[in-house]
This record gives C-alpha cells, structure tokens and sequence, in this order.
C-alpha cells in the first residue's frame, strides 16, 4: 500500500488503524504543520516555564477556563490535577507525594465511572471513595448514581470529585459540579477523546468543571504524548509547582508571574511528583500549533467526509455474507462508526477468530473490538484513507470467507 518506512527497517509491522485514536496503535497522525513546529522549536533553548505560561494563556483563550497547562498526555493531566487538588500550594505536601498519610486525598467517584484510567488519580496518592451501583445494567429501572450519594460521600477528607465524562451519564455533568461546589470541593473531568466538536472545549467549563483533562494526540492530531489540562487558576499553579524542573537556588529563582506566583509560595518547591511526566519544548510547541489548525478547521466537511466513509464502508460489508451492518452516531460522538454483527453460523470463522486473523494481516489491521463477547466489532473512519477503507473491507471479507465468491475487486458477495 505504500513505499518503504521507518518501520519496514525495523522490522515492526504496520498498522492500518480502523479502530479509531487509539494509543496502543499511536493514536492520530499528526498535523505536518505540527511536526514542522516541533523541528523549529528544536533549533533553539527556552525557559519550560515561560513556554508552558505561554501554552496557558493560549489554552485559557479555547476553552473558556481562568488557565491551562500541556501534559504528558491526558493520563498525566489526571495525576496532575489530583495531585493538585491535593497538595494545594504546599511545597511540604508535594515533597511527600504519593505520600497522603495525614492528609486528605479522598477521590468521590461513581461506580460506573471508574476504569482502568482511574489508575492516574491514584497514583497521586488519592484513595477513592465508591458511590453508586451497576444496577441500571441489571434492568432494575435504577440509575448507577444518585444525586445525593456524590453529597452524602464528600466529607472533611474529600478533595475532589472524578468524572468521566459520557453524554448517557447521569446525573449531569452540571448537576454533579453544583453538589460538590455546594461542599468547596472541586470537579476533575477525563475528557480526553470528546472533541471534536469544538464546542465541547469550552462545554466541560461552562458546565461548571474546576480542571478538564483533552488528549492532544487524537483528534487535535498533536504529538501523541501530549495532553491538556484546562481549569482554575490556583489548582493549575499547583500543576507547575508539581511538573516543572524546580532545581534551583532560591535567590535566583524567578518563575514567570503567569504561571503562578513564587512570592505565595513559603519555599521552592522540589522536584514534584509529575517530574516524571515530562513535556519537551517540541512537544509543547507542536501540540499548540496543531490546536489552532483544530479550531480552524472545517468540522462540518470534516465529519461529511468520515460520514461518507462510513456510509461505503458499511453499505460494501453489509454485502458480504454473514455481516451485518449499521452505521451509529451518539449525541456527543467524535465520529460515526460502522458498527459489524457476525452471523457465526453462516461464517466461516468465529469473530473472535475474524479479528484476530485481520491483525495478523500485512499490514495489519485493527477494527473496534469492544463488543466481541456479543460477536460485533466496529469500524471508525477517522483515521483511514480511502485506500485504506478498501483495504480493510476486503480484507474483513477475506478473513471472514477465505477466497469467497469473488465479484472482482477482491470482495466476496452475498450469493
């Protein structure tokens, strides 16, 4: 499908991605605007402070927020803004981290909302307090989460309240700001795969969130390690005290004033617990350059274009024996997706087995495989050429019938 690469020289397979931004298959393709910033930002030495107070106000312009910050992907904005809802401006707190002993660090968060991402909040030290229960997926008529359990949770040794942020979450994001800030208690929102739209940059702060945590690396198409961290500027002045390289004598020490303010601050801080989570000059400059090219571009085109893709890919497999296809849109979804239904009796493989073969294929290639239990896959055009929508159809058929009834373009028909 195409020339030699990097990766034919090490001997790493390819991947066509129809699974969507996922970082275990490096996420989106970054903007060549962006990879031509990062190779200008490398010519030459700044302060890390002084580009990240830059990054902030430019942050701050998008989403509506008091400040922001460029993390280590939106993982290590979690860390950071819980470590900060911690360790406030503290410097003997954030010495100590992940060290809570003493110290308040409980995390109210539903049930429903936890995953395997969760792991970011309590790598800063928090404990999190459950609520909730899964019995909406039981058919009980319940909801997983009641207004009043976020309320009957949060206590003296509360510091936040966690939100993983779905459009058929309830209750509302507003609704779940408004309880904790009836009780001082900030709102941390992993949003990291919920743009585009636009809109939705500025939505999570108008809805009343304290820090709001994007991916740079999906669909804003920045580099992959980055991340952004949106909110109140007093929890963001704890994220730099906590991130940047603070190794230096006190008389000289003079972080930029935009940033935060060194005077309120009894001490320099060391070297926090997001050291760890570093953010080069190249990476802040690429993700920057990339979010503007975002918001200028033509989301409406944009999402024609994938619906479009979508429409083909589904109507081509939807012609192959044994599949059937549908093409589904949330409220709030990034993309439309070719959602896929195996008849395994009439197929040749199990799906199981189907997606597995395909990622085996050379190249290889990746489709949604969330719902394998319920023999469905899905297919997201975000990240596909059209020759790679090609691709990944005829090869789905392949898998699936072997060589098939072959109308020609390498696609087996429905006799």
């Amino acid at each position: 499908m195409c020339d030699e690469t990097v990766y034919d020289e090490l001997g790493v397979p390819t991947v066509v991605n129809a699974a969507g931004t996922k970082t275990r298959i490096g996420g989106s393709r970054i903007r060549a605007e962006a990879m031509e910033a990062m190779a200008e930002a490398a010519e030459s030495f700044v302060r890390l402070s002084d580009l990240q107070a830059a990054a902030s106000d430019r942050i701050a312009a998008v989403t509506g927020a008091e400040a922001g910050y460029v993390t280590n992907g939106a993982s290590g904005a979690l860390l950071l803004g819980t470590a900060a809802c911690i360790a406030g401006t503290d410097p003997g707190t954030m010495a100590r981290l992940p060290d809570t002993e003493d110290v308040p660090s409980e995390v109210v968060m539903p049930r429903t909302h936890r995953t395997g991402y969760d792991h970011a909040i309590r790598s800063a030290g928090a404990s999190i307090v459950d609520i909730g229960t899964n019995d909406r997926h039981l058919g009980t008529g319940a909801r997983d989460v009641e207004p009043w359990e976020y309320a009957d949770a949060i206590g003296d040794e509360t510091v936040a309240v966690a939100h993983v942020y779905k459009d058929y979450g309830s209750p509302t994001l507003s609704e779940v700001c408004s309880i904790a800030h009836d009780h001082d208690v900030p709102v941390i929102v992993d949003a990291a795969a919920e743009i585009p739209p636009v809109s939705n940059l500025e939505w999570f702060t108008e809805q009343g969130a304290d820090l709001v945590a994007f991916s740079g690396g999906k669909a804003i198409r920045g580099p992959q390690t980055t991340g952004i961290l949106a909110g109140r500027q007093d929890l963001l002045e704890s994220v730099a005290m906590q991130h940047l390289d603070m190794h230096a004598a006190p008389e000289v020490w003079d972080p930029p004033a935009r940033l935060f303010d060194a005077d309120a601050v009894e001490g320099v801080p060391e070297q926090g617990i997001g050291r760890s989570l570093k953010v080069g000059k190249e990476e802040l400059v690429g993700l920057l350059r990339a979010l503007d090219l975002f918001i200028e571009e033509d989301h409406e085109a944009k999402r024609a274009r994938w619906r479009e893709q979508a429409d083909r890919i589904s109507a081509s497999l939807g012609e192959v024996e044994a599949l059937a296809t549908r093409t589904a849109e949330g409220a709030k979804s990034v993309a439309p997706t070719v959602v896929v239904d195996v008849d395994e009796d009439s197929a040749d493989v199990s799906t199981v087995e189907l997606v597995s073969a395909l990622r085996q294929s050379e190249p290889r290639v990746f489709v949604g495989a969330d719902q394998l239990p319920d023999q469905r896959f899905t297919v997201n055009p975000m990240c596909l050429t059209d020759e790679e929508a090609d691709y990944v159809v005829a090869q789905i058929a392949e898998q699936l019938h072997g060589a098939g009834t072959d109308t020609g373009d390498g696609v087996p028909r429905r006799a």
